[in-house]
């Protein structure tokens, strides 16, 4: 072991973690390296609401949530896909289900469980872990074997090692450690890397202030978003949207926001269309609004007769002009339809995820970006909607390059 490749691993994300693990197997010395206190702390915050480890789904849906990157993923998927993560759960000594959605979940349905099962298990192949460590680039622009450097709370730190992984992550949620810093680091090397954008986010409307702050937290429940993007391609579904102080999120929004996100980067603006009432067909909707409704008021009429209240209600009064409400067709038409412009992405620090990165033509197919430097998890440039879609590409990314590290070594 003393005369071993020492091999440093940047980022106790997933990818890094899942990597490390690689060549620890491989009685490679490992010495992981984090800035943050802590290892996994995005991956801790992503399991709060219940830790979507993957999806059961088919292999080729499986593959298609990865959309314009489907064929780059391809192969990181065929190398550690859903089951093989699963199995590799289990060999934690955690065990999973798959639930109603198709998502696969451990059974106590906790991140911590599973994240300290692995690390105890890093540490026993002889992982090395090195807290409080921000990577800062490297000390020469020359030579493979260019000193890492590193920031801590004692002064500069120089790494010398036989190859690196970049596990480093994107650029959301700062705060817990993916802060894209390393985007110029890389530059400078002449890596190119796509630009860092938010994935998985909410959008920003126009809200009236009354609209906003009545109704900023609430959900609209049971509706379909349709939208039509620049190449003409529909997409379309359903579910619930949490209305926000500044405009919309939620999960049928985060399914969307590749597309609305790319639309309004190049139009300036988004146009979705909400069914409220999805069980209804038009012809249904249009007999409910014109039935005579007497004496009542038209809030009192819509809830009666259509069972729209609420913020459903409020909705409409927000988006349409007064005279609709006087015509029953046209109001039918905007409950099954009605429109709504999306004007920006939230901030990326607000974001699940981010798309843009490492260019996969930067790389060659064991993720190796430079001579010895390895790239993995979600500094790549690729994105995916929740769903277990984004953890099961970061743990097979890591994989890779981790066994693209022990294949460079044997020839050096």
């Amino acid at each position: 072991m003393k005369n071993s490749p020492r091999v440093a691993v940047i980022g106790g994300g997933p990818a890094g973690l899942m990597a490390a693990e690689v060549l620890a197997q491989s009685g490679v010395r490992i010495d992981l390296y984090d800035a943050m206190p802590t290892v996994g702390r995005k991956f801790l915050m992503a399991g709060k609401g219940g830790m979507n480890i993957t999806h059961s789904e088919s292999p080729d849906d499986f593959l298609s949530r990865y959309g314009v990157r489907s064929a780059k993923i391809k192969p990181l998927l065929d190398a550690f896909g859903p089951e093989a993560l699963r199995e590799w759960v289990h060999g934690l000594g955690i065990s999973t289900f798959v639930g109603s959605s198709g998502r696969v979940f451990p059974t106590d349905m906790k991140a911590a469980p599973l994240l300290r099962a692995w690390l105890h298990r890093l540490r026993e192949s002889g992982v090395r872990f090195h807290m409080r460590h921000r990577w800062s680039g490297w000390d020469t622009q020359t030579g493979e074997k260019a000193a890492l450097c590193f920031e801590t709370a004692t002064g500069l730190v120089t790494v010398q090692a036989d190859a690196v992984v970049l596990a480093l992550g994107g650029g959301s949620w700062a705060r817990l450690g993916s802060d894209g810093a390393w985007v110029p680091m890389l530059a400078a090397r002449g890596i190119a890397v796509a630009p860092l954008k938010p994935a998985n986010c909410g959008f920003d409307v126009n809200w009236s202030a009354h609209f906003s702050d009545k109704f900023a937290g609430q959900p609209l429940k049971s509706v379909t978003v349709s939208f039509t993007d620049g190449a003409g391609r529909a997409h379309t579904k359903q579910g619930d949207v949490m209305v926000t102080a500044s405009g919309i999120e939620g999960g049928l929004i985060y399914a969307l926001s590749a597309d609305l996100r790319d639309q309004i980067d190049a139009a300036g603006s988004a146009v979705i269309n909400i069914d409220l009432l999805p069980g209804k067909d038009l012809q249904r909707v249009l007999a409910e609004v014109d039935h005579p409704r007497g004496s009542r008021s038209m809030s009192s009429h819509l809830q009666s007769r259509a069972n729209i209240k609420g913020v459903k209600s409020s909705l409409l009064r927000e988006l349409l002009p007064r005279d609709c409400f006087d015509q029953p067709e046209r109001l039918a038409a905007a409950i099954k339809s009605l429109p709504l412009t999306l004007v920006a992405a939230r901030p990326l620090d607000e974001a699940i995820s981010s798309a843009g990165g490492v260019v996969f033509e930067a790389l060659d197919e064991h993720l190796m970006v430079l001579p010895g430097v390895f790239c993995a998890g979600e500094m790549l440039d690729w994105e995916a909607p929740t769903g277990g879609y984004l953890l099961t590409a970061c743990f097979a990314s890591g994989r890779v390059a981790g066994l693209g590290v022990l294949d460079w070594l044997k020839t050096r």
